[in-house]
């Protein structure tokens, strides 16, 4: 979880329940002063397509998102912050997937999950190329 301490401003980094990993000081910071207006989650490739070809780097684990559980790389559990610090579910979550023959990626929101999506893909193969 990333949050914002209310009383001096910085952005925490969580892991889990309660283990806190570190900290972005309020300084480095001038958009992100009062609060945050999106927040971005998922994979990114660098493609100079070298060779006229589509980089064969693998986004996640390597698989395409409808290959599911055990496959796919995942974010569950996707939750925002409110002004008091309570999480909240995700409103008008948009998904983009720049080259889906390559990567791709698909959500979902079940009880156990909450809201969540699977992404990744092997970069270039013959749908790919």
């Amino acid at each position: 979880m990333i949050w914002k301490d209310p009383k001096h401003g910085h952005w925490w980094l969580e892991f889990g329940s309660g283990l806190l990993v570190g900290y972005w000081p309020s300084f480095l910071f001038s958009h992100l002063r009062s609060h945050a207006s999106m927040v971005q989650f998922g994979g990114e490739i660098v493609n100079s397509r070298s060779s006229g070809y589509h980089t064969g780097t693998q986004m996640g684990s390597g698989h395409f998102a409808e290959e599911g559980f055990g496959k796919a790389s995942y974010f569950r559990n996707l939750q925002g912050v409110d002004w008091d610090n309570n999480l909240i579910p995700l409103a008008n979550l948009h998904l983009l997937a720049d080259h889906p023959n390559c990567y791709d990626i698909r959500q979902g929101r079940n009880n156990v999950w909450g809201t969540y999506f699977y992404y990744g893909g092997p970069g270039r193969n013959v749908r790919c190329p």
